[in-house]
């Protein structure tokens, strides 16, 4: 393919069978005749298809790491409506396929496939655990619980967040059944992912003509991230880290219970997906709030105490995760005023000491993690 690429002037390289039918018009119309334009374009999709099979190979061998290179590979892509918003084109690379089946709903947009990235990513945090469900809006979880049923951790998950639910995108780790179907077919949204409906659910959900139904398979997610910078891009390893009580270590006096530990693991969970900075306040396997996106870390706290205050959330007992550690005892003291028992956090600051003395002196417990979670 790349060599009769290389010699379109005199060979005219057809490497998809989506364009035998253009090529027969073509060479039909004009006889056999065609022009440099035409053999360009033919070239330019023949050297997309060979290129795609160079970096997949480059990928596959560039284990060891140390060749600072990585390829994007990625042939399949679609028109999107427009992009993040109506003035901008908008494009996806990518086989959504492999990672999903469609059931219903309207082509997906920009900020859709962005926020089912999000909602996959966290709710992936929770596989093979109890009926969990998240609620997203602009890539945050708004909402979130784990129960015994799914119906249970839907309302649960809504309670966390009635006004920010209206038109976010819906996940669960479980079938989604009639009953939970029932009740998320009276709220507004745009997307609901699991990874099986039942027959009945499914007729439910279908009464929203442009709700989206996604069905998740159990497909690897990419080991990087990607993102233009400047005039090139970043890439990364994705943070796949997730704090276990084997990282934990108890910096305070006061050591967290059982219950909290979970609650603890639970939220930072959660954190590692919400973007920086952040704070977020659990209980009882329930998202109360969090603060999202704050140039402050205070700020972040105040704005999750306000939310879960809004909401009708009581805080005593409750636990706090941060993604970044504390510089300045003012959160920890915040926190405790609000009736937060027990913080996690990855700890590093020169300044540990006075967040853990006050901790110490209000009965609070605090664990260290050593890992940041910053997302951007």
């Amino acid at each position: 393919i790349r060599a009769a690429a290389k010699n379109y002037a005199d060979v005219i390289c057809v490497s998809s069978v989506d364009d035998y039918a253009e090529f027969l018009e073509l060479i039909t119309d004009k006889k056999g005749n065609l022009t440099e334009e035409d053999r360009k374009r033919f070239a330019a999709k023949a050297f997309n298809v060979s290129s795609h099979y160079d970096s997949a190979i480059f990928n596959y061998f560039n284990t060891t790491e140390n060749i600072p290179a990585y390829k994007l590979s990625e042939t399949k892509g679609q028109v999107l409506r427009y992009g993040e918003n109506p003035h901008q084109e908008g494009f996806f690379f990518g086989d959504f396929d492999a990672m999903f089946t469609k059931l219903h709903g309207k082509e997906l947009s920009y900020n859709n496939l962005l926020d089912v990235d999000a909602a996959v990513n966290l709710i992936n945090e929770f596989k093979d655990e109890a009926p969990t469900f998240a609620i997203l809006k602009h890539n945050n979880a708004c909402g979130f619980a784990q129960r015994s049923t799914i119906k249970q951790a839907y309302a649960d998950a809504l309670a966390g967040d009635p006004v920010s639910a209206f038109g976010g995108i819906l996940i669960s780790n479980v079938e989604i059944d009639a009953d939970t179907a029932t009740d998320i077919h009276n709220l507004f949204c745009e997307v609901v992912i699991a990874p099986s409906f039942s027959d009945e659910a499914l007729e439910i959900l279908k009464g929203k003509k442009n709700r989206i139904l996604l069905i998740l398979k159990d497909t690897p997610l990419s080991a990087k991230t990607v993102r233009t910078c400047l005039n090139g891009v970043l890439v990364q390893d994705k943070d796949n880290k997730t704090d276990v009580v084997e990282d934990f270590t108890y910096a305070t006096n006061t050591k967290p219970t059982d219950a909290e530990i979970e609650d603890l693991i639970f939220a930072s969970k959660i954190c590692k997906h919400t973007k920086s900075n952040t704070i977020v306040l659990v209980k009882d396997k329930q998202l109360c709030a969090s603060g999202t996106g704050q140039t402050s870390r205070v700020d972040a706290l105040n704005q999750a105490i306000h939310k879960a205050t809004s909401f009708n959330f009581d805080l005593k007992g409750s636990v706090m995760a941060s993604d970044a550690f504390f510089p300045f005892p003012d959160c920890v003291e915040i926190a405790g005023n609000a009736g937060i028992t027990s913080v996690i956090q990855p700890g590093g600051s020169i300044k540990d000491q006075l967040s853990i003395d006050y901790c110490n002196k209000n009965n609070i417990s605090m664990v260290m993690t050593g890992t940041r979670h910053f997302k951007h």
